[in-house]
């Protein structure tokens, strides 16, 4: 049994970790999130009671609460996950990126650091510093038939691809400068059960429901490697676990997409899951409308994750078609916590988290 430590783990991709960690490990966890709009305590609902989690709202920003937490919780892994991550909202507000992903990783490193070099060299030798990144920090892949590898050189295009490349490099250098060890994965668009709103699967799957438009990005031509979010929890539990310290591994779904062609999928999905449509509405993709192109948008992502598979035997279980309809099916059944997030309610409960086992 080893003490994970998980900051951003009641957001999209941290939660998933979460869930996964407790159900179908026998490890202890403890998440670490400060519960920004991002941070839903609803996605951790199931796992609230589990006598091996505790939460702990603490901003990485905060030094004093990191130090603290980890007093208290003697980690055995920290598997980063808090980051501003949405790219509209990058480029509108710029500076919360600049603060979370950049000053915090910094905050997070330096308590990590400074908490491991006090372990004693056996746990010392057990340590590991797990940072979660994206494909978005390769920038945009202009020839149809190349992949990101892990030796594709940086290229950010946004401010949010910029901060989480910013981290990246920190936690290379934290690991080359002070020896802490660390593992680093980029991985491609996530998407499944608990994804916010605001991010394009869910927002075309709650705006038809709704009969309103379903807005894309110029033509929609832009192709992004899919992911689904259990895998990838999957594939974040192989690397901390097996992978090699000091390296890098990238995640992908091997589910290349043009958005247009995603939301046709989720359009037709819900013709068949959620027929009784909005009055006035004859088929769900007659809402799909051409909004102005965002600045800076890439064209293409795509992963090459043949290293992860070859060398830790990792492989996603789930294709495009069979995660879209879980993640679909999943949407129209929990209701409730999308709702509580559209009227704002979902930051106004507490659910009686734990704050300490």
């Amino acid at each position: 049994m080893s003490q994970f430590l998980i900051t951003g783990g009641a957001g999209f991709i941290g939660s998933a970790l979460v869930r996964f960690l407790l159900q179908e490990t026998t490890h202890q966890v403890v998440v670490v999130d400060k519960l920004s709009y991002a941070g839903n305590l609803a996605s951790l609902a199931e796992i609230k009671h589990h006598p091996d989690f505790a939460f702990e709202q603490v901003d990485i920003c905060d030094r004093a609460a990191l130090d603290r937490v980890m007093a208290q919780y003697q980690p055995d892994r920290i598997m980063h996950l808090a980051a501003e991550s949405h790219v509209d909202r990058s480029i509108d507000a710029p500076i919360a990126f600049v603060e979370t992903n950049l000053v915090g990783t910094y905050h997070l490193l330096e308590a990590a650091r400074h908490y491991w070099q006090k372990l004693d060299s056996i746990r010392q030798k057990e340590f590991i510093f797990h940072h979660i990144s994206t494909d978005e920090v390769f920038g945009d892949l202009p020839d149809s038939q190349a992949f990101f590898t892990e030796s594709t050189p940086y290229a950010p295009s946004s401010p949010y691809s910029a901060t989480k490349a910013g981290s990246d490099h920190l936690v290379r250098a934290w690991h080359r400068t002070y020896g802490l060890p660390v593992v680093v994965t980029n991985c491609s668009n996530n998407y499944g059960p608990y994804h916010f709103p605001e991010k394009l699967i869910p927002l075309m799957i709650i705006n038809a429901l709704a009969g309103k438009p379903l807005p894309i990005y110029g033509d929609g031509g832009q192709i992004r490697d899919w992911l689904y979010v259990d895998d990838h929890a999957r594939a974040l539990y192989c690397v901390v676990s097996k992978g090699k310290v000091g390296e890098t591994y990238n995640i992908g779904g091997h589910n290349e997409q043009r958005n247009i062609d995603v939301v046709l999928a989720i359009c037709a999905l819900l013709e068949e899951l959620a027929p009784q449509k909005p009055a006035g509405i004859a088929h769900y993709r007659d809402l799909i409308t051409s909004v102005a192109d965002r600045p800076g948008h890439d064209q293409r992502y795509a992963i090459d994750a043949s290293k992860i598979e070859r060398e830790l035997g990792w492989r996603p279980q789930e294709s495009f078609e069979s995660g879209m309809r879980k993640t679909v099916s999943w949407f129209l059944t929990h209701r409730t916590w999308w709702q509580a997030i559209l009227d704002g309610s979902y930051r106004l409960e507490r659910l009686g988290l734990n704050d300490g086992r």
